[in-house]
């Protein structure tokens, strides 16, 4: 992600280039609804000469538009066949099938690099708008990033406007290293609220701050939606999302530490399954916001992808008694958890930090886990037989058996 600094003039230009473009999608839209036609053949086919007349964009951003809806619809019906909207006639799925899809007028416009030119020398973009083509159009960002898309850069490039300000959103392929067939043992991480994790090796990635930032965003937020002034509402705009940016590089950090931890040591890491929690769980009204707003499966995801790119190797267990499972015996009993921070167990008596017990546990079912899918390295055993005569003869060996 890179921040563009352009002059006033070139700002009204990009504004009006999203504008006209989601105003030509929501026309591709509207036609390809009334049509039944969703694939980007028949779509094109049914609504370019159109665009291009009544919308005034060029052919390349006539396309771009093309496929942009066709990839919303395509998304939706994926949504739709995976179940993620509700059943069959449920209120929900046929909001959502029974109209067609709609586009904010300054939603993202993708550019590929026909309509966009990245110039590394000089920090600056040659970008196409609807007022011409502007060639020197200042970006700004971190150095990492700045040197991965210079490097690594593929394919389109969306024009975001987010909160007053112009942003380029730019896709990289990065090479991953080589998987880590062997590791040496398995870090278990342990996702939680009060700990946003804690791992086999005793770290503990406390929670407290975190969760006293989300606190005081949610009072602010109240009182400033009980006020209902102008100022308010704009303060309560300029602060959007701010919540989720601060979550956001907290959990990048502790993904980050984790992942360097694995790689360094030569070990592999084990999460949780933790999908359908918030279905299962059942909590008191006040704890429910706690629950929704714990970003489980985006500190998972960052653990993941970063793992992918330094060949450390990732396994989900099932999370079922986890915390209630004695690392040392294995002995699984609900009385093991006196409190919410300790672990005390029935059968062996150890005690230990609840959080840590847990990812060892983790930790224990990855490692099983990743052996039962392993090949086997055992060689073939050789069966013995007899021939008609009665006498031994070795026959070809057995094929080898898993692992378990």
């Amino acid at each position: 992600m890179v921040k563009l600094l352009p002059t006033p003039e070139q700002a009204f230009a990009l504004a009006g280039t999203l504008r006209a473009c989601n105003e030509a999608c929501i026309l591709i839209s509207e036609a390809a609804y009334a049509g039944k036609v969703f694939d980007r053949n028949g779509v094109h086919h049914l609504t370019y000469r159109r665009v291009r007349e009544e919308c005034g964009l060029g052919a390349q951003a006539t396309v771009r538009c093309v496929k942009k809806t066709v990839d919303a619809y395509k998304t939706l019906h994926a949504q739709a066949k995976a179940g993620r909207l509700g059943n069959d006639g449920s209120k929900r799925r046929t909001k959502a099938l029974g109209k067609p899809i709609a586009f904010r007028a300054d939603a993202a416009q993708p550019f590929d690099d026909r309509m966009l030119k990245w110039r590394h020398d000089t920090h600056t973009v040659s970008i196409w708008t609807i007022d011409g083509r502007f060639k020197d159009i200042a970006f700004t960002g971190e150095s990492g990033q700045l040197k991965e898309i210079a490097e690594h850069r593929r394919g389109e490039s969306d024009l975001v406007f987010r909160d007053g300000m112009w942003f380029l959103y730019a896709g990289v392929e990065v090479a991953e290293s080589a998987l880590n067939a062997q590791p040496s043992g398995w870090l278990g991480v342990d996702l939680g609220i009060v700990n946003i994790a804690t791992t086999s090796d005793g770290a503990v990635m406390a929670g407290r701050g975190l969760n006293r930032h989300r606190r005081r965003q949610q009072n602010l937020r109240a009182k400033l939606q009980a006020k209902g002034t102008k100022s308010a509402k704009r303060l309560l705009k300029k602060r959007a999302r701010k919540e989720a940016r601060h979550a956001i590089d907290v959990n990048h950090c502790i993904a980050k530490q984790i992942v360097a931890e694995a790689q360094r040591t030569g070990r592999g890491i084990a999460l949780e399954d933790l999908r359908g929690i918030r279905e299962r769980a059942r909590f008191r009204k006040p704890q429910r916001a706690t629950l929704h707003s714990w970003a489980f499966h985006q500190t998972g995801q960052f653990i993941a992808y970063q793992a992918q790119r330094v060949g450390v190797p990732v396994v989900h267990v099932n999370p079922a008694y986890t915390s209630q499972e004695c690392a040392e015996c294995h002995h699984v009993d609900k009385r093991n958890r006196p409190s919410q921070a300790v672990f005390a167990c029935r059968s062996c008596g150890v005690v230990a930090h609840a959080d840590h017990n847990s990812s060892r546990v983790i930790g224990q079912r990855g490692e099983r886990m990743w052996t039962a899918g392993r090949e086997s390295r055992v060689p073939a055993p050789r069966k013995e037989c007899s021939d008609a005569g009665g006498n031994a003869t070795a026959s070809r060996a057995l094929p080898a058996r898993s692992a378990l």
